[in-house]
């Protein structure tokens, strides 16, 4: 008769036992071994509670989420492009906060808005810096920032890509070029230089990526050439076939690394996806608010035609300027 008596449990009984003192797991276990109906009660109203503080934590939660404003940087793989890598990082973030449910979707003006500014091709990786809240406002003027890169290329194959992700199209023969004819051509590449940027590249014709438009074997016209401006360039391995600069060869770009972006490095800055969480997020902005101008978020830098970079060179420090063909921004 106790069992039956703890399957028709009353939800006005239960209402009453929730507001009851909080029981330990030890004082519900003594409570079931004396009364299994009453252990039964005990037992749901602590699961009710659990539920309970569950959903008032991811409130919490989402509201701290969504009061997120600033910039900071994630490191991204190889791999992900970088609309994927965002999507990515929001999915989680929403995932930890319970959203979107309902409640929240039905109140427009409570959507976590976030973007990244500086996009890195799929097939590098690196810092990769990411507005969130009114943050977002903040990344044209981060695109005009300085750059560092590490990249390492390889001798004697070319490809239509300009890396190792296109097909070959040309081979030649490196075993004549030395160390002193890289470094000997170093200064053709630094200072005030025009560049014409590659077809496959972020730049857009008609809102499509030059990149998309060239792997639909479309006719694309290459880009005028546009000044950049390259304050050091430094040779720190030569290994052939790997090298850095392109010499009376062909070459193409196996790796290419984004060290640092303005004040923000790979090393001390950029999250690895194992704490793209609300807390780390929130430290992390809070951690690189000091790096950045005080008027940096009240200043609204006129947008340009972004810059495609192809590079190949070991460390090379970039200012460029870039437009809003960089920046994702996800409402």
């Amino acid at each position: 008769m106790a069992a039956a008596e703890a399957a028709v449990v009353s939800p006005s009984s239960l209402k009453t036992d929730t507001a009851a003192t909080p029981e330990t797991a030890g004082t519900a276990a003594a409570t079931a071994a004396t009364s299994p109906a009453m252990g039964a009660v005990a037992a749901v109203t602590a699961a009710a509670r659990t539920g309970s503080e569950a959903r008032v934590s991811k409130a919490a939660l989402a509201t701290k989420l969504l009061s997120l404003s600033g910039v900071f940087a994630v490191h991204k793989p190889k791999g992900p492009t970088s609309a994927e890598l965002l999507n990515r990082l929001k999915e989680k973030l929403l995932a930890e906060a319970g959203m979107p449910s309902p409640e929240w979707t039905k109140r427009k003006k409570q959507t976590l808005k976030i973007g990244h500014g500086g996009t890195l091709d799929s097939a590098a990786r690196g810092v990769l810096v990411i507005g969130i809240g009114r943050g977002t406002k903040m990344l044209t003027s981060m695109l005009s920032g300085s750059k560092r890169y590490v990249a390492i290329g390889e001798l004697g194959k070319a490809t239509d890509t300009l890396d190792s992700t296109g097909k070959v199209t040309e081979e030649k023969p490196y075993d004549k070029i030395t160390q002193e004819d890289i470094e000997g051509i170093l200064q053709k590449f630094t200072g005030n230089i025009m560049q014409v940027p590659p077809l496959y590249s972020a730049l857009k014709k008609d809102g499509q990526r030059l990149s998309t438009l060239m792997k639909r074997g479309e006719v694309v016209e290459a880009k005028p050439a546009r000044p950049v401006t390259v304050y050091s360039l430094s040779l720190q391995k030569f290994q052939p076939p790997f090298f850095t600069l392109e010499l009376s060869s062909c070459a193409n770009v196996l790796e290419l690394t984004r060290t640092r972006q303005g004040p923000f490095t790979l090393e001390e800055h950029a999250l690895p996806e194992d704490r793209w969480t609300i807390g780390d997020i929130a430290q992390s902005l809070e951690h690189c608010s000091s790096l950045l101008p005080a008027e940096l978020a009240l200043k609204k830098s006129k947008p340009e035609e972004s810059n495609g970079q192809v590079l190949s060179c070991e460390c090379v420090t970039l200012n460029e300027t870039k437009g809003e063909d960089d920046i994702i921004k996800t409402f």
